[in-house]
């Protein structure tokens, strides 16, 4: 495990030591977390992009065919 000293603005602080709080965790873990969880969100953006990428024009129209016809399930339907 590592030590890393962090510089916060008062005010994000505060709420995040309120948050911490309210969550029953520790400052610590609180930021812990909410790291792994940025840490999470960006890789798991990467891979979509890289998925996308890697698609072909005719992919979504071959995937499409296969699904019955049929009308929406019930609010699924297009607005308007």
């Amino acid at each position: 495990m590592s030590t890393f000293a962090l510089r916060l603005p008062e005010s994000l602080y505060a709420h995040a030591k309120l948050l911490a709080e309210q969550d029953q965790a520790s400052l610590n873990q609180f930021i812990t977390v909410a790291v792994a969880e940025k840490v999470s969100a960006l890789q798991t953006a990467d891979f979509f992009a890289q998925r996308a990428g890697s698609a072909k024009k005719g992919d979504l129209a071959k995937f499409l065919r296969k699904v019955k016809d049929r009308a929406p399930l019930a609010g699924d339907e297009l607005p308007g």
